[in-house]
């Protein structure tokens, strides 16, 4: 049997194929891949199906265009303000026109009880984009304020003369996601989220839960586009279940998400939260920068909690094509294996101390 390091490199090593962007074929290799992984581990699985779509650039290019139309009729932008504000608050109404594609959840379980805990991570990357520069990027949660500051007023600027540039503004906005979808690739994923189904993964693999618990392992789809495969796994997971997410855990200091939000903040609570909180190794943090796949969940009020790691306030090589495997840590990595393991134990044994 490997050990828990080699089961680490030994995930990481299947993921390494030029992306895994949303919904795409390479996405399903790689869960085809970890699929054989596990059952060589001995380990059975169920597959969630779901439909996706493999890049949020034309849902923003949507909203974008009709905020940019704010010089023919408010209507448009009033459309587009709603747009944006269920985009960013994690609704996509419209989606059922949208998710042609197919995508999956892998969710395998351990043990037996009334109790379960769920390991999380997302296999799939995304495409990069301009804001993602490593020059820009530490503004990028300026830039998404400005952009929701306008949206909100483009309704009532299109009844004054700023309608032209408001217009202007999201009309380059649109080109610009127009570009992004035409030219822009998908980047290899290493940190995000190679690293967090490596961890995830191996200890799943490592762990027995104690009586009276089920530990499960849910690798999902579609994050990158709207957490779509936490969506498609809610149904699938028992009630009261805790779920601990890791993502970009390859590089960088370690925080623990207290909530997260673009928009409304949706605070995380239950007891992976309290044993983050009695743990030392990371920092607190409300995480406003982007979502994870912890969004739904903590949407509908159920027990979550996500490790992530920053350097300079955003994860490192960010949505860049600099993320690969190459520039992953083996200490970040480890670090965040051992504290993940610890949040484990403390909640198994009652996170009483």
């Amino acid at each position: 049997m490997l050990g828990i390091v080699e089961r680490v490199k030994a995930v990481l090593r299947l993921l390494e194929l030029p992306h895994r962007g949303s919904a795409t074929a390479l996405e399903a290799q790689a869960f085809q891949r970890l699929k054989g992984f596990l059952e060589d581990q001995g380990i059975a699985f169920q597959e969630i199906p779901f439909r996706g779509v493999r890049s949020y650039g034309p849902e923003l290019l949507a909203i974008s265009l009709l905020l940019g139309l704010a010089p023919v009729s408010p209507v448009f932008p009033l459309l587009g303000a709603l747009g944006f504000f269920l985009y960013f608050n994690g609704h996509r109404p419209w989606g059922f026109l949208l998710d042609r594609h197919p995508s999956q959840d892998l969710l395998a379980w351990k043990g037996h009880g009334e109790k379960a805990l769920v390991l999380m991570a997302h296999v799939d990357t995304a495409k990069t984009f301009f804001l993602y520069h490593p020059r820009r990027v530490r503004h990028f949660r300026a830039n998404f304020l400005l952009n929701a500051l306008l949206a909100l007023l483009a309704p009532l600027l299109a009844l004054t003369p700023l309608k032209w540039p408001v217009g202007l503004y999201f009309l380059t906005q649109a080109a610009l996601l127009l570009h992004r979808e035409l030219k822009a690739p998908y980047v290899e994923g290493g940190n995000d989220n190679g690293s967090g189904v490596a961890v995830a993964t191996a200890l799943f693999l490592e762990t027995e839960p104690p009586e009276g618990w089920r530990l499960g392992l849910a690798l999902t789809g579609c994050e990158e586009v709207g957490a779509l495969g936490a969506k498609a796994l809610l149904p699938h997971l028992p009630p009261g279940a805790l779920v601990l997410n890791l993502d970009n855990v390859g590089r960088g200091e370690l925080f623990y998400a207290e909530g997260e939000g673009m928009l409304l903040y949706f605070p995380y609570r239950g007891a992976l939260l309290e044993a983050a909180r009695r743990t030392p190794g990371a920092r607190p943090l409300r995480y406003r920068l982007a979502y994870f796949d912890t969004l739904p969940l903590a949407q509908r009020d159920l027990p979550c909690l996500t490790l992530i790691r920053l350097q300079e306030g955003v994860p490192p090589d960010w949505h860049w094509p600099t993320d690969t495997f190459a520039r992953l840590e083996e200490a970040a990595l480890q670090h965040t294996l051992d504290h993940a393991r610890s949040l484990l134990q403390r909640v198994f044994q009652g996170v009483s101390s």
